[in-house]
């Protein structure tokens, strides 16, 4: 068999899961992802790692050194390296073999690896969820035509904190915890999200009121970015969103003559009006 021979079959068997043998390739992939990051878990109990140390560290290389490998069998087979090598599955398998390397110079960055619990994303296209994968690219439309409204909110929230800190450290003082302006806005930041830590609470009346006045807009700010949100899924869902025929990643506007995603010309798809009756209404 020649090198190119072998380059396409490893090909197929790795990015191909439509094949027998790449279905299975797949699918022990994503046993040993969940087994590694189980690993890495179960490695985080002090009285588990102190009696099965060598178990563990083997179990742990044997995973690194498989990722290594399927992740260069990933670059050296693919038609095209650079595309793999900077895409979004191509940095996560190179982010989930990096801890391991790096902890051997800078402890406790073994725990990072689970970041290879991003990799299950390839079952939706091992099982063909393919509705699921159009859902989730509805849903990142709708989070990205959201984000100037959200950022404005944001901004909002962060001068209103700012302030209502501020008047806080100057009703309540050092004397009742509010020892500066920062741990007031870390207070006021508590407060307005409704998680209510405890450690910082005023003591004055006038302070007991601006908390409580606080708390009520809280309540209505929790639900401002939900229905951002909501709003924006609402529309693309019914607008007929259509998929790029380059890409296939849905293209919104529905109407859009470029895909944004690769910029691929789009056929506009025009729906045919109902014709009209041409039997004249009965008397």
């Amino acid at each position: 068999m020649s090198l190119s021979d072998l380059r396409n079959r490893l090909y197929v068997v790795i990015f191909h899961s439509d094949t027998r043998g790449g279905r299975r390739f797949d699918i022990i992939l994503l046993w040993l992802i969940l087994l590694s990051v189980t690993v890495v878990v179960i490695e985080s109990i002090s009285s588990v790692r102190k009696d099965y140390a060598e178990l563990i560290t083997g179990a742990e290389w044997f995973f690194t050194i498989s990722f290594t490998i399927e992740y260069l069998g990933r670059v050296y087979s693919s038609p095209n390296r650079y595309k793999y090598i900077f895409s979004f599955y191509g940095i996560i398998d190179l982010l989930s073999i990096l801890p391991a390397y790096l902890a051997l110079f800078i402890p406790n960055l073994q725990y990072l690896r689970v970041i290879r619990a991003l990799r299950l994303l390839r079952v939706f296209r091992i099982l063909k969820l393919t509705r699921f994968l159009n859902e989730g690219n509805v849903l990142m439309l709708a989070l990205r035509a959201s984000m100037y409204k959200i950022i404005v909110f944001i901004t909002t929230v962060i001068t209103l904190v700012i302030i209502v800190g501020t008047l806080m450290y100057v009703i309540e003082g050092e004397k009742h915890g509010f020892t500066s302006i920062p741990v007031s806005i870390y207070w006021a930041i508590v407060t307005i999200t409704t998680v209510g830590y405890g450690d910082i609470s005023p003591a004055t009346p006038l302070g007991q009121f601006l908390a409580s006045a606080l708390m009520i807009i809280g309540y209505g700010i929790i639900a401002v970015p939900t229905g951002i949100v909501s709003s924006e899924i609402t529309r693309m869902s019914s607008s007929a969103l259509q998929p790029c025929s380059n890409c296939k990643q849905l293209v919104y506007p529905s109407n859009a003559k470029f895909c944004p995603n690769c910029g691929t010309k789009q056929a506009i798809i025009r729906t045919r009006e109902a014709p009209t009756s041409s039997v004249p209404p009965s008397k």
